[in-house]
């Protein structure tokens, strides 16, 4: 198995588009970063504007909340960049006239396919790990820490900058979970067609249409949220829900609801398993013609 991880994981790096994403990202970040640099304390009191005698110590504008801004801004469109390659490695194969020969070859099919969705989801990882450092540390280099200010519809949520680096750690390990899942859903439709491009457009369709569900409070689409999971890739905005005593003062370490960020954890590894479960199977029972 380590083998079919080394041999996958040298066709996906080998691939000049596989850098597209990591471009893509960088140039993102970067970009906001500048913009917030050269003109963020208007933007700042944009978001004041409607707030009085608010007094805060510190710098609102600081490393912590300009990651936070671009976590919001890009992790919607990280999944696009995953599909990229995810819907790639069956449909590529079969579009090069590979995948017969591959199977043809004294491994398992089920070995096979898992070798591929593995290299997949260390091809996400890697993305993310990218985008954390870009996102994160270097605008902690930029900026410098300080509290985050979380403005959220009613309330601003201000936690001591002591109790926000793991915080992103945690989100970050929660929105690897949703980006695999995204990868699992992009791999399995790539079972079904030759060309990249099929499986990729129909991932980012289903997306679209799942997010496009999840925020219409019609009674039918309100019982079907708990069951999509376009309905819990945001879930890593959970671990800035800060507990507060009486007075208003924010309990450090402490998370508002953690019941509600494992269920949705959970309910995302169960799809990963869900699809990838039905890719071996479908997989193993295909006639390869390609």
């Amino acid at each position: 198995m380590w083998t079919l991880l080394q041999i996958e994981l040298f066709k996906i790096f080998k691939r000049p588009r596989t850098y597209i994403a990591f471009a893509a990202i960088a140039a993102i970040v970067l970009l906001i970063q500048l913009a917030l640099y050269l003109d963020g304390d208007a933007y700042i009191n944009f978001l004041l504007r409607s707030i009085e005698r608010f007094n805060v110590e510190g710098k609102i504008l600081n490393g912590y909340f300009v990651c936070y801004f671009i976590l919001q801004t890009l992790l919607i469109h990280v999944p696009l960049l995953i599909a990229l390659v995810g819907g790639d490695m069956i449909a590529g194969e079969a579009n090069m006239g590979t995948l017969r020969l591959l199977i043809s070859k004294p491994i398992s099919r089920s070995h096979l396919l898992l070798s591929k969705f593995l290299a997949t989801t260390v091809y996400t990882l890697l993305l993310l790990i990218w985008m954390a450092f870009l996102s994160l540390l270097v605008s902690l280099m930029l900026f410098g820490p300080g509290d985050l200010m979380v403005f959220q519809s009613e309330v601003i949520v201000q936690i001591p900058a002591s109790d926000v680096f793991w915080r992103y750690l945690a989100a970050f390990g929660f929105a690897a979970i949703a980006m695999t899942t995204v990868a699992a859903l992009s791999f399995l439709l790539s079972l079904f067609a030759e060309n990249s491009i099929g499986p990729i457009v129909a991932a980012m369709s289903i997306i679209i249409v799942f997010t496009i569900l999840t925020t219409m409070d019609l009674p039918l689409f309100v019982s079907m949220k708990p069951f999509l999971f376009t309905s819990h890739m945001l879930g890593w905005k959970g671990f800035f829900d800060i507990q507060a005593t009486p007075g208003n003062s924010a309990i450090p370490g402490s998370i508002e609801n953690t019941p509600a960020i494992i269920r949705s954890a959970m309910i995302l590894l169960g799809h990963i398993v869900l699809f990838v479960g039905a890719a071996i199977v479908i997989f193993r029972k295909k006639d390869v013609l390609s």
